[in-house]
């Protein structure tokens, strides 16, 4: 059964082809049809940096990249790639695919990633897997690709590239990377490759537990390896369990079984919504996982203008203006309850919004010592300068065009497709940091709570069947008072934030004889470190969330 569901799923990815060379050993140029989109970057066809080998030695700037373009797009047609690489700083140089038709882009994948013994004086071969790319076995998304790119890091990079190709066909080999038991009487084994099924067997103190079935799920975002549960003729019982599996046992110890109580009496059914994402991928990304509520939110909302669709990424990326990244909300309320989510929509409810998809608020032909610049625009900043301190804003007309109730009105009522939920703006309350070309001064108590008022008033008006979340504060130290400190609790008779918060929404929702505020909204960040990707780090990813409870 599982050899079939990953030949079916190898034969929806790639269409049987030859083999495309984009470059091969003792070359003096690149394979027809392929144009060198290359930029600050230096070539040297025929080098012998590697003995025995007339290869390609490539020497990039800072976030340089070595760029061919496909003049006849391979899009997804090949399984993946394969390529000798040489290099003493892999980790300085980052892999990825573009689609000059559609602006879409792969993962950017720095080449230690796919293996770890690169290194400058000899060539390492790479496969790269479109079906299973790192760092969780990915899935290559369906697009009209065209463009490979090798980009330097913030070092440059210097390295040596030789018969490199897309290539129709990879071998998997079969594995049985881990086995598990579940619940009374299930293992849970997952493998890549067309792996023989009927090599797992199970022993308990001894004695063989017989398999009575089994059931492969293959997930759709990430083929390369399988699931499949195994039904057992019997319970498990203290003791220890063995798990076979072709060459790999699994040795578990099971503890016997522990007793308790269950106070049944208080049970309410759980909110649908809290199974949500922020911005998901695709409809089949939704429809995969389930998503019941999806969210447009983050920093770049707060200044996103829905007339032209245009934001600002504000202090995540050098205060610079771009088209919005998801197009528009409407479209977007569109296909996301087109694959069976509801929505949850952050309202801008500050002063300003984006006037177009290129102005920057700190060029540095005005302020020129500035800490760093963006790599791709070396005349936008980043607004600090190198002690640390801001940069005095200029007029935000220079930017950003007025924003007001009347005109997000307008954009709410005219929405064809409407969302399931608003949100106030994005964590105001550190708006001074991560918008400070926009809203410079700290905000406190008051005027975070008329603009939640204002915002909520008009919500309800415009869209009478939403529901209204707010203050969609930003982590723990917000749950208790304002970026103006504990001066500003003092000044409201020493109720921390979010009490007082919740009886002034209850108080206006009484003036205006209509509930204002229907969830309270509030951001959660796990505090500790889960950047990396081992095991460990896995492990803690899927612990977190029990830190809430």
């Amino acid at each position: 059964m599982l050899s079939r569901l990953v030949l079916l799923a190898s034969l929806t990815f790639a269409v049987v082809q030859a083999d495309e060379p984009i470059f091969v050993d003792g070359a003096t140029g690149f394979s027809s049809g392929w144009e060198n989109w290359s930029w600050s970057t230096n070539f040297t066809f025929g080098s012998t940096a590697i003995p025995g080998r007339s290869s390609l030695l490539v020497s990039s700037d800072a976030y340089a990249g070595f760029s061919l373009y496909d003049e006849t797009p391979f899009n997804n047609n090949y399984a993946g790639m394969r390529f000798d690489f040489a290099s003493a700083a892999p980790q300085q140089v980052q892999w990825y695919l573009q689609s000059t038709t559609s602006g879409g882009q792969s993962a950017q994948i720095t080449l230690d990633t796919f293996s770890s013994s690169i290194n400058a004086n000899s060539f390492t071969t790479i496969t790269i897997n479109f079906a299973d790319l790192p760092p969780n076995g990915g899935l290559l998304g369906n697009d009209t690709w065209n463009r490979l790119n090798f980009q330097a890091l913030g070092s440059g990079a210097t390295y040596s590239i030789d018969n490199f190709s897309l290539i129709t066909d990879i071998v998997v080999p079969p594995l049985f990377l881990s086995a598990e038991p579940l619940g009374q009487n299930l293992i849970a084994a997952t493998t890549q490759g067309a792996v023989d099924l009927t090599q797992l067997k199970v022993t308990l103190n001894n004695s063989t537990i017989a398999i009575t079935n089994h059931t492969t799920y293959v997930p759709v975002d990430s083929p390369a390896s399988s699931i499949t549960y195994f039904t057992l003729g019997s319970s498990f019982a203290a003791g220890t369990l063995l798990i076979t599996a072709g060459n790999t046992t699994f040795n578990y110890t099971i503890p016997a079984v522990q007793y308790g109580s269950i106070t049944t009496g208080n049970q309410r059914p759980i909110n649908p919504h809290i199974y949500g994402v922020n911005f998901p991928t695709s409809a089949s990304y939704i429809e995969h996982l389930g998503v019941t509520i999806s969210r447009w939110g983050g920093n770049a909302e707060t200044a996103y203008n829905p007339f032209g669709d245009f934001t600002n990424a504000g202090n995540d990326w050098y205060f610079e203006n771009r088209a919005n990244d998801d197009g528009s909300a409407d479209s977007w309320i569109e296909w996301v309850e087109g694959a069976g989510s509801d929505t949850m929509v952050a309202i801008p409810a500050l002063d300003w919004v984006a006037k177009d998809s290129t102005s920057y608020s700190y060029p540095a032909t005005i302020y020129p010592n500035q800490e760093s610049f963006d790599p791709y625009n070396a005349n936008a900043g980043d607004g600090m300068y190198p002690n640390g301190s801001w940069v005095p804003p200029l007029p935000q007309t220079n930017v950003y065009t007025p924003w007001n109730m009347s005109l997000a009105s307008k954009w709410l009522t005219g929405l064809v497709h409407k969302p399931t939920i608003v949100t106030v703006d994005n964590e105001m309350e550190i708006a001074s940091s991560t918008h400070q070309d926009m809203h410079p001064n700290n905000i406190g108590y008051d005027e975070e709570l008329a603009r939640m008022v204002n915002t909520s008033v008009m919500a309800k008006a415009a869209l009478p069947n939403a529901l209204v979340a707010a203050p969609s504060t930003c982590a723990w130290w917000f749950y208790w008072t304002s970026a103006i400190g504990y001066t500003d609790n003092a000044a409201h008779n020493n109720i921390d934030w979010l009490p007082w918060f919740l009886g002034q929404m209850s108080t206006a929702s009484t003036k205006a004889g209509k509930r204002l505020l229907d969830y309270l909204d509030i951001h959660y960040y796990y505090a500790a470190d889960t950047s990396a990707n081992d095991a460990a780090a896995k492990a803690l990813r899927l612990r977190m969330s029990r830190s809430l409870w």
